[in-house]
């Protein structure tokens, strides 16, 4: 079992409906030296990519994000679930269903900060059935950028995601597989 691994099974909480809670030192409160480490996997994996940028989705993965960006020396970008005043009308936006807040959300990134002929890495804290990736890998592709790769930390490999953007043909990791989380809180990797 990997350093990963022992922190999910050691602070990390099944809940019902299929919900992991690791928010403990994930995306709520952050353990800082244990996402540095996890920003370094993400660099091993991807340092043979061309990467100009990390895109996440507001907010659970600007954390992991940043940790993974520094390594590449590239800035993040955070799509944003809203529109705020303080950005212009002049968007690329895409549908995204959260299965975690049972909501459908537009994401919208500024076109003032992704171009065409940029290579983004996606990076996030969960991959389960796509949803937020795909809607992030359509933003990129709105702007004629392309994507690098797909990073998330967890993945619930029973919801699907994965041979979903395997499918659409991205180079898609996950730093931890989960094949099952039992009723009596018990997590099942995938070695």
């Amino acid at each position: 079992m990997d350093f990963l691994q022992e922190k999910i099974v050691k602070e990390g909480k099944v809940l019902q409906g299929g919900i992991l809670k690791v928010d403990g030192f994930l995306n709520h409160q952050l353990d800082v030296q244990f996402l540095q480490k996890l920003g370094q996997r993400i660099y091993d994996i991807f340092n043979n990519c061309e990467v100009d940028k990390v895109l996440t989705v507001e907010s659970s993965g600007i954390g992991i994000a940043c940790f993974a960006a520094q390594f590449f020396n590239c800035r993040v970008l955070v799509a944003k679930k809203s529109k705020s005043l303080n950005i212009s009308d002049d968007v690329y936006s895409a549908n995204v269903f959260s299965y975690t807040h049972k909501k459908e959300n537009v994401v919208v990134v500024s076109k003032e900060y992704l171009h065409a002929g940029e290579h983004v890495l996606i990076v996030d804290d969960f991959l389960a059935s796509g949803n937020a990736t795909v809607g992030l890998a359509d933003l990129v592709e709105q702007a004629g950028a392309t994507v690098s790769g797909v990073c998330c930390v967890i993945e619930k490999t029973f919801q699907g995601g994965y041979k979903r953007l395997a499918d659409r043909g991205y180079n898609v990791h996950s730093l931890a597989r989960i094949a099952d989380m039992t009723d009596d809180g018990q997590i099942v990797f995938i070695q």
